[in-house]
């Protein structure tokens, strides 16, 4: 018989996008990181796809700025692998290492083989983490080919270099497989996936808006996989790949809504109602892939005074009309799930407590 309520370490996600500097109409530093507090967040590490790239210490100082004014959680930001995350000038790795949690052009993959070479040979030399987003411009994304292609072509680098790399939100059954033989090999090699990726397929997605992300969802045959590969270890870490846009901009149906879905506070109900109330993972791995395993991997700080508290026994239905995310789009909207969070401490301060919202 389980036991009703949960304590345990908060999480950590590696992969969100937080908006701000350059896109605030879509989400802040603040909003955001008060929706991570209310899905047990205390840790969140930002992508930089912003206005202006954090590619420089001047650029990233500002997205820096905004954070020290208004963050409620730990917020560790990326630095971009190239210059504007234009795929062609690499940035001064050694002047950003310390100033961010990895390196990633994630919103589009690096092109050229050769740039990725240099990049990876670079952050061997420095210690610091390629995270990469796997995406072959020359085929569309719904190939899965796209993802699996370059993540095939990156592991050979990475076997060449030593580098550590990351994988970003895999979604194919394909990428399960290169990245299990890789590991296998001894290539130094981490991934992630999305809850979406895990508990969706393509049978489930309407002519909606709040259905589109980037990679998107596939065959029920690449979930299975993927749920396989996060049993077995093969899939390091959970991470939510929030991407919150304007209503507007998500209403425009399936084929003209931009890509991203929000996954901060559905994250945990979501995937222990489906994952391990349904036997197929336990808990201890849940919250393994969603706390310490993004810890380890990027180093990031594991204060034992982070704390969640989950009541796992009252359903509950998903609403996005109560998200402190600016963001409202997401396909769990009315799921009636499990898991939700009654409270969050950083530092063993409360940041987040439901009879207090």
């Amino acid at each position: 018989m389980r036991n009703r309520f949960l304590e345990c370490q908060a999480f950590a996600d590696v992969h969100v996008h937080l908006r701000e500097p350059g896109f605030t109409s879509k989400e802040t530093i603040l909003t955001g990181t008060r929706a991570a507090a209310r899905g047990g967040y205390t840790i969140v590490c930002p992508m930089p796809n912003l206005n202006p790239v954090p590619d420089t210490l001047e650029t990233l100082a500002i997205e820096q700025e905004a954070i020290r004014r208004d963050a409620v959680v730990r917020v560790l930001p990326y630095c971009s692998i190239t210059m504007g995350r234009k795929g062609l000038e690499l940035v001064d790795f050694a002047a950003l290492k310390g100033h961010c949690c990895a390196f990633s052009d994630d919103g589009s993959g690096v092109q050229s083989e050769a740039v990725m070479l240099s990049a990876m040979k670079e952050a061997a030399r420095l210690g610091v983490i390629i995270a990469a987003h796997c995406e072959d411009n020359s085929l569309p994304g719904t190939d899965p080919r796209s993802e699996w292609g370059q993540i095939e072509r990156d592991l050979e680098l990475c076997r060449q270099t030593g580098c550590h790399y990351h994988v970003c939100h895999i979604s194919s059954k394909e990428s399960v497989r290169l990245i299990r033989d890789a590991k296998a090999r001894g290539i130094n090699v981490t991934c992630e996936t999305a809850p979406h990726y895990l508990t969706l397929c393509k049978d489930d997605v309407l002519d909606e808006g709040r259905f589109k992300m980037n990679p998107p969802i596939r065959t029920a045959e690449d979930r299975d996989a993927l749920i396989e590969g996060l049993a077995d270890g093969t899939i390091d870490v959970i991470a939510t790949d929030h991407a919150p846009h304007t209503a507007e901009e998500k209403s425009r149906g399936f084929a003209g809504s931009a890509m991203g879905i929000v996954g901060l506070e559905t994250s945990f109900p979501v995937l222990y109602t489906k994952l391990v109330r349904t036997g197929l993972i336990s808990l201890d791995r849940l919250i393994e892939a969603m706390s310490a395993a993004p810890r380890r991997i990027f180093n990031l700080p594991a204060t034992p005074d982070d704390r969640v508290v989950i009541d796992l026994e009252t359903p509950f239905t998903i609403d996005s009309t109560t998200f402190a995310s600016m963001g409202h789009s997401t396909p769990f909207d009315g799921w009636e799930v499990y898991g939700k969070v009654l409270k969050t401490e950083l530092d063993g301060n409360t940041i987040y407590d439901i009879n207090k919202q």
